[in-house]
């Protein structure tokens, strides 16, 4: 049909039904048709006319499927005479059209091919749609036709009618066999006597046979033997008219191929009765390789494929089990090192690496326990066992295993073990709480030293559960504006004035009053929100520095701490810059504090975002430089530019030759790498002495002052801008 002037759904109910018919008849756009081109033929010699056409009428043109006398292969419907025509079932007769008002303007009356006299039946479908016409036409008028033409005129229109119908049954008959012998189901058909009667080719490559094979054996052929005296039953019951509970539904069976060998299929049955009774038709699926498939599923889904071991779904489930019947006892283990080796040397002798170390575990436990893979670095045991004695006895004994070392890709590597136990239903009431219990317990374990042994306690519980509560508290901090930002000056050790400062985060708790870093960041600086914090202290500060560039207060550097998670985001430099530009701000305002935890826990990739901040003019100091074995490679790897010796080093400087040579040492590196320095902790002026003999510049500490309020900060900056008083503000 034609483009459509309108949606669909605006068509008149009885239209709607005539474009549908039409587009039913597949017709339109068919091209040539020999026997309707003869039927237009016949209909000009019948009725004595120069021209003649067969037309099918759309939402919005009208189509010549088949002309005599002229050219024209389709219209508008609006200049179409036929278009009158399907508005009864009458012929229309027009004797001249250049007389009549309803075509005398139509396109097809003043120019090609210049219509003065039509007449036309309509093609009437079998549910009484009118779909198109058969019609005479001549470029002269014409008194009309008489009875007997206008009766043939019908009975061409009837017959073109029953060749569309023909036309359109031989398209769906064509379709379906094009179907099933391009479909990949096997499609078969059996009469009332149980013999094949039609199987396409996919149903002969199934079951093995060549083309036509099949056609006229018994169904038999591919049932197996066992189940075909039951099958026999059921199809002489369905075909003397009984019920079968398989029609329409989808079934899993077995058949047999011509060679014997069976084949899982999926069956879908289909009946009907005919003139030759009746007829039972099968759609067939083989299944073998889905059954291939979820059976390798299923053992993915139970086992971990890298250790073979049950993985840790798997594992629940057999400890509820266990559970079910009685008591058990459950060991969860992390492994140190592994992840390590497999940075190190790659994730293929990672795995090599915890493939030796189960096989040494398995060696070492009892035959009655199940060792599974709890997740990347740790390991289940489940023990029959449930005395707690025994049970540390045995968690004593798994880590035996990790007492040499282990040789992977040419290298030593050890391995350690953190160990996690609990008891059900003592510790837990099913199996997700006797889990949760170890898990607590290999938290403690961890927390308390390298590698120890936990049994769970109920007071692991409350320490978890008021850690969570704190969590969510400071949270609530964040969002309600409770926590805020102090300032600690640094100064310059001989002069005394004031450059630079660092911000670090109080809680003005509503209720307890001020409180120190120590009462709360310990409970976040591992989770995710301290990611929420630190962006926040990078705007906080931003906005601050901004506010004192307002007041007119001098221009000095502030230092903020990074938290582990602000490098695992991935995003540092750009949260950085985004806070100077938003706030007009040069770089080299703000400084970056890095800790060795972070320096440990960031490869080169991470420290990228630094080294670009670095270059723009951003500070990188690390932070209690001297204190962690790997500060020395620190230095090498990340961009930085200041080291800030620790607290503890400065307090006994004057008493203890170690600190003395601490402290020399540290400025003698720095130095040699052109990075400041600032001392942290100072309280005496003893203290300052001994720094400023040794070469150091800047110092930090309560000699100076106390980290203050954004305020006082301001009073301090002011005091040293202009020695007469005056007020600043923040």
């Amino acid at each position: 049909m034609g483009k459509s002037a309108a949606p669909d759904d605006f068509l008149e109910p009885g239209e709607r039904a005539r474009l549908r018919e039409l587009a039913a008849s597949r017709a339109v756009g068919s091209g040539p048709d020999p026997l309707i081109d003869r039927i237009a033929a016949l209909a000009a010699a019948l009725c004595g006319t120069s021209q003649a056409a067969v037309t099918l009428i759309g939402e919005d043109r009208q189509w010549f499927k088949a002309r005599v006398g002229f050219d024209l292969a389709e219209s508008a419907r609006a200049d179409s005479f036929c278009t009158h025509t399907i508005r009864d079932d009458a012929v229309m007769v027009v004797p001249d059209a250049a007389e009549d008002p309803r075509f005398r303007d139509s396109p097809l009356v003043t120019g090609d091919p210049r219509v003065r006299f039509y007449a036309g039946a309509p093609l009437i479908t079998a549910t009484g749609q009118r779909i198109g016409a058969v019609c005479v036409l001549d470029p002269e008028p014409r008194p009309g036709l008489d009875a007997e033409q206008c009766a043939r005129l019908a009975e061409l229109a009837r017959l073109v009618m029953a060749e569309l119908d023909l036309r359109r049954d031989n398209l769906r008959r064509d379709d379906v066999a094009r179907f099933a012998a391009a479909t990949t189901f096997a499609l078969l058909g059996v009469g009332a006597d149980g013999l094949i009667t039609y199987v396409n080719e996919a149903g002969e490559r199934l079951f093995g046979y060549g083309p036509g094979e099949m056609i006229g054996q018994p169904v038999d052929i591919i049932v197996p033997p066992g189940m075909r005296a039951r099958h026999r039953d059921g199809f002489a019951r369905l075909a003397a008219g009984g019920e079968s509970r398989l029609i329409g539904k989808t079934v899993q069976v077995t058949a047999v191929r011509r060679d014997g060998s069976e084949v899982p299929i999926e069956l879908t049955l289909s009946a009907w009765r005919g003139a030759e009774g009746v007829g039972i038709g099968a759609v067939i699926c083989d299944v073998s390789e889905r059954q291939a498939r979820d059976a390798r599923l299923l053992n993915l889904a139970h086992h971990d494929p890298v250790t073979g071991l049950p993985n840790r779904g798997h594992f629940t489930s057999l400890l509820a089990a266990r559970l079910a019947e009685g008591t058990a006892a459950v060991l969860l283990m992390h492994l140190d090192g592994v992840q390590e080796a497999s940075d190190d040397l790659g994730s293929a002798a990672g795995d090599a690496l915890l493939q030796a170390v189960i096989i040494r575990l398995l060696a070492r436990m009892e035959a009655a326990a199940t060792l599974a893979r709890w997740d990347g670095d740790r390991l289940a045991v489940m023990l029959p066992d449930p005395d707690p004695t025994g049970l540390l006895r045995a968690a004593c004994t798994l880590q035996d295993a990790f007492a040499g070392a282990f040789e992977i890709g040419g290298r030593s590597v050890h391995v350690g073990a953190s160990i996690g136990a609990a008891v059900g239903p003592l510790h837990g009431r099913d199996a997700g709480e006797v889990l949760a219990s170890a898990d607590l317990a290999l938290m403690s374990a961890r927390q308390a030293s390298a590698r120890g042994v936990r049994l769970y306690e109920p007071a692991m519980r409350e320490q978890v559960a008021s850690r969570r509560a704190l969590q969510d508290a400071v949270r609530r901090a964040l969002e309600s504006r409770e926590l805020v930002l102090h300032y600690q000056p640094q100064v310059d050790l001989r002069s005394g004035r004031i450059v630079g400062a660092e911000a670090l985060v109080r809680w003005q708790h509503p209720e307890r009053g001020l409180l120190l870093p120590g009462a709360f960041l310990p409970a976040v600086e591992s989770t995710a929100l301290a990611l929420h914090l630190g962006w926040w202290t990078i705007d906080e500060v931003c906005r601050q520095i901004a506010a004192w560039r307002a007041a007119g207060l001098p221009r000095t550097r502030i230092a903020l701490n990074l938290y582990a998670a602000q490098f695992r985001a991935g995003t540092l430099a750009q949260i950085i810059e985004e806070a100077l530009h938003r706030y007009r701000l040069p770089a080299d305002v703000l400084e970056l504090e890095i800790t060795e935890t972070i320096a440990l826990q960031n490869d080169g990739a991470d420290i990228e975002p630094i080294r670009a901040l670095q270059a723009r003019g951003v500070g990188v100091a690390f932070d209690d430089f001297g204190t962690g074995y790997a500060a020395l490679s620190t230095l090498k790897r990340f961009p930085l530019t200041k080291l800030k010796i620790d607290r503890s080093f400065v307090r006994d400087l004057l008493s203890d030759p170690h600190d003395e040579a601490i402290v020399g040492a540290v400025l003698a590196i720095a130095g040699r790498l052109g990075l400041d320095v600032v001392a942290e902790g100072i309280e005496t002026q003893e203290q300052v002495a001994a720094l400023r003999r040794m070469g150091c510049k800047a110092g930090q500490g309560f000699l100076f002052g106390r980290a203050m309020p954004p305020e006082a900060f301001a009073h301090r900056l002011a005091a040293e801008a202009d020695p007469l008083p005056r007020t600043a503000t923040a």
